[in-house]
């Protein structure tokens, strides 16, 4: 009360003290941690009972490996008896048989061509002409005439924007390993010249996406010349398109999918994705769990009830799913169970909640209500002649995947430098992401890419 010091006696006093206790504890915490070295790379305190490393043992052991032996044998080498035991160093040791023992060694050398340029001029129209090996990357001649393989070319942007290698290492790693002198403006060069030839891939692949049945997207901080920019990822069926931008309005991911987009949109709570009115939403039940949990453990005394009840529906949800993937409900039961999950939970969000917290969960159920359980709508899908109707998945964690590398290249090198490595970034995540999900070779495919005199389309299916 005004005026008056709190009764150290009333029971409402002693928890709101004790809750103040915890609370700066927790704040004390968080700011400690912040100030580590390791504090962003930090995983929590370590577990109570942490699992034993390796393989279990007993029958979960599995069978063991065993690398098989080589088709083909480039060298042999002999292993001669020593002249003396080494146990007891004496001079007569007899041979009593041979034994075979394998190894896979990687070679790691440069090899250096020569190509001898034809020249020419045509008799009809008096233009130049010269001829071009398939192993070629560059017509260039002259003062251009010594050039970097395709290979190469393609190891560059692979070590760059996959395993996330600045520059500076890549130099370090064609010098130490290749013996190869290699600058970092080379590097850099090299990576921008494939993305540049990349980009009619990537834009088509970005024409694909906007045809996918469903698409997940997900965001993460970025930066562009040390501004804050972001990078938007979004995931179709067979297809997977970055973009990197200034912006995190629903602009970007509208230029990638269209603002029309009519699919199943698979996504976390984040406002924007609500602009995209003629898709079909699926509200990740990653996070609404995770918010549940995080509710539970605030909770005091009654205020738990509510997101334990949210909790147990989404799991009686995935339990359906389950159901139906199993074979063990037909179609028909499954549109039953659907529509009295959303009814249940539009029964549950409709009181006014008395704890803050619970009731600004539940005005958001309640915007979505029906945006939960999309996961339990079929989709048709023709599979070797004939319809299987299988489920999308019920959370955005595709998306999470996709981002994950640019996470870790942040992490090493912060973002890009200018708007032409934000785009040479976009291109290659794309081409690179998109290869692995068609179950394509990256590496060969730019390799081709650097090497064709023609622009080049990714492959449609792996092969």
């Amino acid at each position: 009360m005004d005026g008056e010091r709190a009764n150290p006696e009333c029971p409402g006093c002693r928890e709101l003290r004790r809750e103040v206790a915890e609370l700066r504890r927790i704040i004390e915490e968080l700011r400690r941690a912040g100030k580590r070295q390791a504090g962003p790379f930090s995983k929590g305190p370590p577990k109570l009972k942490p699992k034993r490393p390796g393989r279990k043992a007993g029958d979960e052991y599995g069978t063991q490996f065993s690398r098989a032996e080589p088709d083909r044998i480039d060298e042999t080498h002999e292993a001669p008896l020593p002249s003396a035991c080494p146990q007891c160093g004496g001079q007569h040791v007899a041979e009593t048989h041979t034994a075979e023992q394998f190894q896979t060694e990687v070679v790691c050398r440069v090899v250096q061509r020569k190509f001898v340029v034809h020249v020419g001029q045509c008799a009809s129209c008096g233009q130049r002409v010269q001829g071009r090996h398939p192993l070629q990357t560059s017509d260039a001649l002259g003062a251009a005439r010594v050039q970097l393989g395709g290979q190469t070319h393609a190891l560059i942007a692979w070590l760059n924007k996959r395993l996330g290698l600045s520059h500076g290492k890549v130099q370090e790693f064609f010098q130490r390993v290749f013996g190869l002198p290699l600058g970092r403006a080379t590097s850099c060069r090299s990576m921008l010249r494939t993305a540049e030839r990349a980009e009619p891939a990537a834009a088509q692949i970005r024409q694909e996406i906007r045809g996918s049945p469903s698409v997940v997207p997900d965001e993460t901080g970025w930066r562009i010349g040390g501004q804050s920019a972001w990078l938007h990822v979004a995931v179709g069926q067979s297809e997977t398109v970055v973009q990197v931008a200034r912006g995190r309005g629903y602009e970007p991911l509208a230029d990638l999918i269209g603002l029309d987009y009519a699919g199943r949109l698979i996504h976390d709570g984040w406002a924007v994705y609500d602009k995209f009115r003629r898709a079909a939403h699926q509200q990740c039940l990653t996070h609404l769990s995770k918010r549940c949990r995080e509710l539970m453990d605030d909770a005091r005394g009654g205020a738990v009830r509510f997101p334990r009840a949210v909790q147990a529906l989404l799991r009686r949800g995935l339990a359906v799913r389950d159901q139906f993937t199993h074979g063990q409900l037909s179609k028909q039961g499954l549109a039953w169970w659907r529509t009295r999950l959303t009814r249940q939970l539009e029964d549950l969000v409709a009181p006014i909640k008395s704890h803050a917290a619970n009731e600004t969960f539940a005005k958001f159920l309640e915007r979505h209500v029906g945006e939960v359980f999309t996961f339990l709508l079929p989709v048709a899908q023709r599979t070797k002649g004939r319809v299987v109707h299988t489920l999308l998945p019920a959370a955005n964690y595709l998306g999470e995947q996709a981002i994950r590398p640019a996470v870790v290249n942040r992490k090493v090198w912060g973002g890009n430098r200018t708007d032409r490595g934000a785009a040479a970034q976009s291109t290659l995540s794309t081409i690179v992401l998109t290869a692995l999900q068609r179950a394509l070779d990256p590496l060969h495919w730019m390799q081709q890419l650097r090497e064709s005199p023609h622009t080049l389309q990714l492959p449609r299916y792996g092969r």
